[in-house]
């Protein structure tokens, strides 16, 4: 992305038409804007969307799988194709040269731009529709910004610093080339989320790619969480768990050969926010479960696998379901299949992918509940929370208690990022636990490059690098965070 790009640049409106009269346009007629809004979700599981070749550029999906190695926790134990070897050996994330971190950045910004020309077209940041429909393009498009931002913020920042200029700022209003200070960001994503949450109120979603409510509130824990503020988390998190709209995983959808995986269908009902894959797409080779799943036809059957890291498996106990979401020998060992497969499970079985891609799950607002409550000095809270989500993993409520009540202090707190860690494993959400908890990750024995080293959350090695291609083209940016 660079200064001239239409990324930072405003939204010109070329027609005789003002904004005023097109945000009037759209209010009777939303499908002028729901197009755009649509394009928006399809981008963020567009194979190759960013570079037209790379099959490792696979929108947020592609995204999760680098934030998991980064993280320490997803092994690459077999590389044979190079796809994932620069992230892996922590190459990508010291050299601003590397594609991945092109195709992050010009992915998230891509995602702000268009947020952008939305919201200008519905009359701007500070726009108050009538109508319900358009309320809600409204407050998708702020919360897909967020979303951009947000993810921006945490890959392209060591550790929160508010003072700290992290990134060039778009919001249709202002638009800085020099980066910004996190603080600024971070008000803009709060902001916008807030305004989200408001307009979604009664809106039911048709699909659960479209965001609703749970899903801005879930996207506003997070940014809490990032900056620290455990107690708004903790408020935003228990609204989510106690709406009751989503029931917890059971304890058969955790692993095959259980009742059915809670993993592979949209239809899942802890599931939040998640892509329903239909044949009509077409999605083959190039996509996360091409990468992931030993029962796809692509890369993670035919060599370039992906496995639990050793360390973190040897610290999930015998008695919990999610051990079994794991291989135990042969070339599967320590790979996902039983959590991630496609049903008929024939090895490079599926060639056109109707396997969903998940985006957020209840399960992550119990251990981000919990998580701020301990960080909050509100133990029992954190306890109660814990324990209902291992009560179900941990075979029986009796097992949970044994294990979380004699927890407190740091321990509790280790103890449930150890739990976020194993229960969100392959899903994108370790690395911003990592970061929020300042952790020290050290690779266990599977990993082809590195195993056996540490590192802490703020080196050089554990965030991306601003792109060759904004320090070339930017000249407001002249070194990196």
């Amino acid at each position: 992305m660079s200064c001239g790009d239409d990324f930072l640049e405003p939204v010109r409106n070329t027609s005789i038409l003002t904004s005023v009269d097109i945000a009037g346009a759209a209010d009777l007629n939303p499908d002028i804007v729901s197009g755009s809004l649509d394009g928006i979700g399809g981008y963020m599981i567009d194979p190759a969307g960013v570079t037209g070749t790379s099959h490792n550029d696979l929108g947020q999906k592609g995204v999760d799988i680098w934030l998991d190695m980064l993280s320490g926790d997803m092994a690459l134990s077999a590389n044979s194709y190079g796809w994932y070897q620069d992230v892996a050996n922590l190459v990508s994330t010291v050299d601003f040269t590397r594609r991945d971190n092109r195709i992050i950045w010009t992915y998230y910004y891509k995602i702000v731009t268009s947020s952008n020309e939305v919201i200008g077209t519905l009359g701007g940041n500070e726009a108050n529709p009538q109508a319900a429909e358009t309320k809600a393009i409204l407050a998708q498009a702020k919360a897909y910004r967020a979303y951009a931002y947000l993810y921006l913020a945490q890959i392209f920042q060591r550790g929160y610093d508010p003072a700290q200029p992290i990134l060039p700022y778009s919001d249709g209003d202002e638009f800085i080339a020099e980066k910004v200070p996190a603080s600024k960001v971070y008000d803009l994503v709060i902001s916008d989320l807030k305004s989200s949450i408001i307009l979604l109120e009664g809106y039911n979603r048709s699909f659960k790619h479209q965001i609703d409510k749970s899903v801005a509130q879930g996207l506003l824990a997070y940014a809490y969480g990032a900056i620290g503020d455990y107690p708004n988390a903790k408020i935003i998190a228990d609204q989510i768990v106690d709406s009751g709209a989503y029931p917890l995983t059971t304890t058969g959808q955790l692993a095959f050969p259980g009742s059915g995986s809670g993993f592979n269908d949209v239809n899942t009902a802890s599931w939040m926010w998640g892509y329903d894959l239909t044949a009509d797409l077409n999605h083959q080779l190039i996509d996360w479960w091409g990468q992931m799943d030993y029962f796809t036809y692509s890369y993670a059957f035919a060599g370039d696998r992906k496995s639990i890291d050793t360390g973190l498996y040897a610290q999930i106990p015998s008695n919990d379901a999610r051990k079994a979401q794991f291989g135990t020998s042969g070339v599967t060992a320590l790979m996902p299949i039983n959590k991630f497969f496609d049903p008929a499970r024939v090895g490079g079985g599926q060639q056109i992918i109707t396997t969903d891609l998940i985006f957020m799950r209840v399960e992550e607002f119990y251990l981000l509940s919990a998580e701020a409550a301990a960080k909050s000095g509100n133990e029992a809270a954190a306890k109660t929370r814990l324990k209902a989500l291992l009560s179900s993993r941990l075979g029986g409520a009796a097992n949970a208690a044994a294990y979380v009540d004699p927890l407190s202090g740091p321990s509790l707190i280790n103890a449930i990022y150890l739990q976020t860690r194993i229960e969100m494993w392959g899903e994108g959400k370790s690395y911003l636990a990592m970061k929020r908890n300042q952790a020290t990750i050290t690779r266990g024995t599977n990993h082809v490059f590195k195993a056996g080293e540490s590192f802490i959350y703020n080196s050089d090695e554990m965030s991306f690098q601003i792109p060759q291609s904004e320090m070339n083209n930017n000249p407001s940016i002249t070194e990196q965070n």
